[in-house]
């Protein structure tokens, strides 16, 4: 019963309480993802177009952010598969130190542990993953990406918000 005493405090003082965010993008993520698997064609010719810098498409990504070695023969699903678990068991210990108050970097850790699990999700259950979003202007394209990679940039660029904002406190 005492080690129930223990966790309860922990969760509601650490940032840990902030977890229920990194569930809410993994669901929104993943759901998304089934539901272009589901309902739309692959492939570029079979792209939605919606604004003229904007496509929903269907596609597969082999490698990482910006089709980051797709082109290589398979190893590379485990080695980011590896990466994103190291990050996010990083991240988590982080949270568990740092207090609930700590909104910014909390946040910003849910989101990028969000975005991650459900890129692993995909790299396990899939062999790859689903991106769906489709930036453009003219002929240029950004590459495709989906939910939770937006999910990891957002994250990480409060990190680097948060370390600005406390590079200013200190000075």
């Amino acid at each position: 019963m005492t080690s129930d005493k223990k966790t309860l405090p922990l969760l509601k003082e650490s940032g840990l309480r902030w977890l229920w965010l990194a569930g809410i993008i993994f669901m929104a993520d993943i759901s998304i993802k089934l539901f272009v698997m589901k309902e739309m064609g692959y492939g570029w010719a079979n792209r939605i177009e919606v604004l003229p810098f904007f496509n929903f498409l269907y596609v597969h990504n082999y490698g990482a952010a910006f089709s980051f070695l797709s082109d290589q023969a398979g190893w590379q699903r485990w080695f980011f598969t590896g990466i994103a678990i190291s990050v996010c068991g990083l991240l988590v210990y982080w949270m568990r130190k740092a207090p609930q108050k700590d909104k910014l970097n909390n946040i910003a850790y849910a989101l990028i542990i969000g975005g991650a699990i459900g890129n692993v999700f995909d790299r396990l259950v899939h062999g790859f993953v689903v991106d769906y979003l489709d930036f453009y202007w003219g002929n240029y394209h950004w590459p495709a990406f989906n939910l939770a990679d937006a999910a990891i940039c957002i994250g990480a660029g409060l990190i680097i918000l948060d370390g600005l904002r406390s590079g200013k406190k200190e000075q």
